[in-house]
């Protein structure tokens, strides 16, 4: 009996233990696509001011790549939990942003052998100023 006892609560232990770990991913996963959907959005909205007064305000209001890397920069510099990385992409009216970040999560020498778990997100948003 006593056997039986101990590998049912050996068993219940591993399970307690991979809830937590799975939570703490999900949760992770969950902070890294709101900081890249708000990024993303953030670079969206910022309109490249020298090519709208370059056409005198004629032409939709393209992104470029340095407005989307300067306000994707600000967002993440002002928001609380940074990133690891961060890249950006435009096609003049919509932006794509790629974040990751690296977390330890709690027993993860159990789980995942003592390494840290990578969360990607990737988000994307139109500019309101290009047709």
């Amino acid at each position: 009996m006593v056997p039986f006892v101990l590998l049912s609560f050996g068993i219940a232990t591993v399970m307690v233990c991979g809830g937590i770990t799975a939570s703490v991913a999900f949760l992770a996963q969950r902070d890294v696509q709101s900081l890249c959907d708000g990024a993303a959005v953030a670079a969206a909205n910022e309109i490249d001011e020298s090519q709208y007064f370059a056409t005198s305000g004629r032409d939709a209001v393209p992104l470029s790549q340095a407005s989307v890397n300067a306000a994707v920069a600000e967002y993440l510099a002002a928001a609380s939990d940074g990133l690891d990385a961060w890249s950006t992409s435009t096609d003049g009216r919509s932006v794509q942003v790629i974040c990751t970040r690296y977390v330890m999560l709690p027993f993860a020498a159990l789980f995942l052998g003592g390494k840290e778990l990578e969360r990607t997100a990737v988000a994307s948003a139109r500019s309101p100023f290009s047709p």
